[in-house]
């Protein structure tokens, strides 16, 4: 198996950013703001021939309340799963008490410990440093993970020192995104990291009583009932005119890459206040994306039957476009109806890759057309003559004819719900694609429109010119007749 390396530190030390260079990636929101990672974030890296893991984890201040309570937890777990431990120290800030803390806290869980002095640029390399001594922890390493320095010296160490047995034997679960891709989508504070949490069956996430607690998508593979699922729990997006800062900014790009990146988006409605416009937003976001789509109305535990019943009528109402997406109602807190999840997310699945074949596509385009013909255009019928698929996730049907630019909307949705009533395609959108055959004589029918165009023009040229050589010999004839007789 592959060595677990964890990140540990106060925050703001350049966890995310070593985090980063040890992955290759730019999978960690990188910003000058504190305590912007909050939930324990895997990633595979690779020096040579040996592999690795790192857990990017949140800051440890020793001081903490509410959220940061649940930050720390997160890193506390990160520490005793590891195999290794990088505790990272900021060389300009010097030694701290919440430094001196966290070095007992290691020195008690008897981690084989790192100490590494992080944004040495710009500062003697002869004198930084010297305070950590007092952690106890022994020698140290210094490094500028901004700048990449020491970091490639600093794992062929780590990695030197670690015994054989870490060797990669097959891959560990904890990175490896594989199975079903889940994105839980929605807006802040409608119960995503519960949900997620809830599905995993442990405190997996950060939850708090507090927008915006989730910055980073996070991918969690796991295993249910002998198959693979990889959870992304991802940030809320608010309303464009609400978002003021840049880092929230990043959020809302790692969100929708979250939703590029998965096959199954369940989104989140907060049942007590019912489907709003952000609601609709994040589903365009899916639906534009293509992929496959479960509804999830939370937070259905303590309302009253009337409130309910209000609710489906709403949901009903306006959700009327995405009939084909199946909607659960659900406690994320409780696991009311939590189970039953997977039950749609496999059927949306299995709709979003089905197979076509062209035969009975072409079969079910037949059927549909001798049931109700295509519209007139102009003194011609649109023709429609045969299917195929052209994709899945969604899946795509590419249909052949002709005039099919001139094909309504409402027959195209007639097609639509042809297709997903005969195939029973249910949880994913369906996109198709018309096409009209090249016509041999375009171009001739082309150049003869030109060549009569121009015959048309010359013509009239000459009748002008005609024109007005009558009207010069009229005026003459007419200053003849009249000159006065001598």
């Amino acid at each position: 198996m592959n060595p677990v390396i964890a990140l540990v530190g106060r925050p703001n030390v350049g966890k995310s950013t070593l985090f980063n260079r040890l992955t290759r990636s730019r999978d960690a929101l990188v910003a000058d703001v504190a305590g912007l990672t909050r939930d324990r974030k895997y990633g595979a890296g690779k020096v040579g021939e040996r592999d690795y893991i790192v857990v990017d984890t949140g800051g440890i201040s020793g001081m903490e309340e509410g959220l940061d309570e649940r930050m720390a937890d997160q890193s506390f777990q990160a520490m005793d799963e590891a195999d290794v431990v990088f505790f990272l120290v900021d060389a300009r800030a010097g030694l701290t008490p919440a430094d001196a803390m966290i070095a007992r806290h290691l020195r008690t869980k008897q981690k084989k410990t790192y100490l590494v002095v992080n944004k040495i640029d710009g500062l003697n390399i002869d004198l930084v440093g010297n305070d950590f001594y007092e952690l106890g922890l022994g020698g140290f390493e210094l490094i500028a993970a901004s700048q990449n320095r020491g970091i490639t010296l600093l794992m062929e160490k780590v990695l030197g020192e670690l015994p054989a047995e870490f060797q990669r034997e097959e891959d560990d679960p904890s990175v490896d995104v594989r199975g079903i891709k889940i994105s839980v989508i929605g807006r802040p504070n409608v119960g995503k990291s519960t949900l997620v949490n809830r599905m995993l069956g442990e405190d997996r996430v950060v939850v708090f009583d507090k927008a915006g607690t989730t910055m980073d998508s996070i991918y969690i593979p796991y295993e249910r009932h002998d198959k693979q699922y990889t959870l992304i729990d991802t940030a809320g997006v608010r309303r464009r005119k609400n978002i003021t800062e840049s880092v929230e900014k990043f959020s809302i790009v790692k969100t929708l890459q979250a939703i590029q990146d998965s096959n199954v988006c369940i989104l989140v409605i907060d049942a007590r206040d019912g489907i709003v416009e952000q609601d609709l937003t994040m589903l365009s976001f899916a639906l534009n994306a293509g992929r496959a789509l479960v509804l999830a109305v939370n937070k259905w535990d303590g309302m009253e039957v009337e409130e309910k019943e209000f609710v489906k009528k709403e949901l009903d109402r306006r959700l009327t476009f995405i009939d084909w997406a199946d909607m659960h109602f659900i406690s994320a807190l409780h696991g009311t109806g939590v189970g039953h999840l997977y039950d749609s997310v496999e059927d949306a699945f299995e709709s979003a890759y089905m197979n076509l074949p062209t035969s009975q596509l072409t079969r079910i385009l037949q059927d549909a057309i001798m049931d109700h013909q295509p519209p007139m255009v102009g003194s011609a019928r649109i023709k429609l003559r045969y299917a195929h698929q052209g994709g899945t996730n969604p899946p795509i049907i590419v249909v052949h004819g002709n005039r099919v630019s001139s094909l309504p909307d409402s027959y195209k949705r007639y097609l639509g719900n042809t297709f997903r009533r005969v195939l029973k395609i249910s949880g994913t959108p369906i996109r198709f694609e018309f096409k009209s055959g090249d016509n041999p004589y375009s171009d001739v029918k082309e150049d003869r429109l030109f060549n009569k165009s121009k015959r048309a023009e010359r013509v009239k040229q000459t009748v002008d010119i005609r024109a007005a050589k009558r009207g010069k010999l009229k005026s003459k004839r007419g200053k003849e007749n009249n000159k006065p007789k001598t």
